[in-house]
């Protein structure tokens, strides 16, 4: 089981809103999920997605997704601007569920965490085991209060000097995942 933790300090926590841009940049959840959980004609069931929402007006809340329950979906905008205002509105959706955890609660619950910095040890040289969680900040980073907290708690690991989108580091850490679970 592998799962990803994005930090969004502005995803709103209630459906008013039209668009995700608009939505305290709750297209960066939107695009997270979908590299976290779509490959070519699938949905990968071997990844939950964890989504800590602190927008207003009720923050924080948890979004999940789970990749072995997901169903019901498509990779367009559209479709998941629906389903996130349905979630959001208290509706029930296969493989996603809402709640009041906060980012604390959430890591607090897990063993193997791993926090992307770009000081951190290189991620080819490092060996993960059975379950990784790798948290990724939102289009700012993590608030410093929280890197403080979490760096004491995960083991920092790198892509590289380059910074990349969230979404494109998912893509990076699936792409050397799977390259090594073929060998």
């Amino acid at each position: 089981m592998v799962e990803f933790i994005i930090f969004s300090r502005t995803a709103r926590t209630d459906s008013s809103f039209t668009n995700l841009r608009e939505a305290g940049r709750m297209d960066l959840i939107y695009q997270t999920i979908l590299t976290s959980m779509f490959v070519s004609h699938g949905i990968r069931k071997d990844v939950v997605f964890h989504g800590i929402l602190n927008g207003p007006p009720h923050p924080p809340l948890h979004l999940q997704v789970d990749g072995a329950e997901l169903h019901d979906v498509r990779v367009d905008e559209a479709t998941w601007t629906q389903i996130l205002q349905n979630v959001l509105n208290g509706e029930k959706h296969p493989g996603i569920t809402l709640d009041k955890k906060g980012f604390h609660q959430i890591i607090d619950e897990k063993s193997e965490v791993y926090v992307l910095e770009e000081s951190g040890e290189n991620i080819k040289d490092v060996a993960f085991g059975a379950n990784p969680v790798f948290v990724i900040g939102d289009q700012v980073g993590l608030p410093k209060k929280e890197e403080d907290w979490i760096l004491r708690k995960a083991k920092k690991i790198s892509l590289g000097k380059q910074l990349y989108l969230a979404m494109s580091c998912i893509d990076i850490i699936n792409y050397i995942l799977d390259a090594r679970s073929k060998k």
